[in-house]
């Protein structure tokens, strides 16, 4: 999964999220702002996906990880005018729905891993990751996929021919 391209895993994953009939936005969604620091609601009219696979993916990347490292993962500065910025944290109310709905679905649940306490990915949902990050990364068909570049035969020479110390090149004209 890592080697993917986080907003395109995101923007597929959110696609395959609107299929699952537990992950849907309440009716409130359309009027709230997903933190302090926003001046105006999402413009997306599919946000709420798009908000459901980031989480999944930062609960898979940091899990097991709460709400209330979520709302700072999430947060951002504020525009106060002539005064300096300050930071807010995100929306603990969206997260929470979110985080209900991923755990209703199946794809997170709540574990404790020594000290830590939190949400980690479930099997299934890291499967669900893994196979968009799959799809994602797969070459196009009838491209060679990339092979490491070989040195150049000309600078692997110049480097093993060390120069002879204490004598200057002579200009020739």
């Amino acid at each position: 999964m890592y080697d993917a391209d986080p907003q395109e895993l995101v923007s597929k994953a959110a696609e395959e999220l609107k299929k699952i009939p537990e992950i849907k936005a309440p009716e409130w969604a359309a009027f709230v702002k997903t933190g302090m620091h926003k001046e105006r609601p999402p413009v997306s009219n599919d946000w709420w996906h798009i908000r459901s696979a980031s989480v999944l993916r930062a609960i898979y990347r940091i899990g097991p990880v709460g709400v209330s490292k979520l709302r700072a993962k999430y947060g951002g500065k504020k525009n106060r005018g002539h005064k300096k910025e300050h930071f807010y944290k995100g929306s603990g109310s969206i997260l929470r729905k979110v985080i209900q709905q991923l755990e209703k679905a199946g794809l997170i649940k709540f574990a404790e891993k020594g000290t830590h306490k939190g949400r980690v990915v479930t099997p299934k949902g890291k499967s669900f990751l893994d196979k968009i990050a799959s799809q994602i990364t797969k070459p196009v068909q009838g491209q060679r996929p990339l092979e490491k570049a070989e040195p150049r035969k000309e600078l692997a020479e110049q480097k093993q021919e060390p120069k002879a110390a204490g004598k200057p090149e002579e200009n020739k004209q």
